[in-house]
């Protein structure tokens, strides 16, 4: 009996760790994207903080050199905050660019065992014709022996 032997199994192995090294990166894409989102959110909590605590010193005896240290953290914090969305929006990006590697990838591992499939069916029905005329063949010499005989 015939061994099938897909001739482009070298092809989609490869596929298959392009496949694992895109979900790899993709994965490591989001939690980059979770890591700069949390960031975000800790320097706004840091920013409402620092403005709860400017309410603080208005309302109090009026402590200038406190309040102006107050307003300079709460300037750095918001130039911190702007930098951080860029950094959110890059991972943003990058987490796309990641997904649609993926998808790619994966694409074109689905297209080569779609391939490998059809080889396979290819094989099945030349195994079954040769099958086929070796059943003939044996039916057809059976019957010319028994005329003979």
């Amino acid at each position: 009996m015939a061994k099938f032997s897909y001739k482009m199994q070298n092809i989609l192995d490869v596929k298959y760790k392009l496949e694992t090294q895109a979900k790899t990166a993709f994965s490591m894409a989001a939690s980059r994207l979770n890591q700069e989102e949390e960031k975000l959110e800790g320097l706004h909590q840091r920013r409402r903080a620092y403005e709860s605590h400017a309410k603080e010193l208005v309302a109090d005896k009026l402590d200038f050199r406190e309040i102006k240290v107050n307003r300079i953290a709460i300037e750095t914090v918001k130039g911190a905050i702007q930098n951080q969305v860029v950094a959110v929006h890059v991972a943003q990006r990058n987490l796309e660019n990641a997904r649609i590697r993926l998808k790619d990838v994966m694409t074109e591992r689905k297209t080569h065992e779609i391939l490998k499939e059809k080889a396979f069916d290819e094989f099945k029905k030349e195994l079954e014709k040769e099958e086929s005329k070796a059943v003939d063949e044996l039916v057809s010499f059976t019957h010319n022996h028994a005329k003979e005989e």
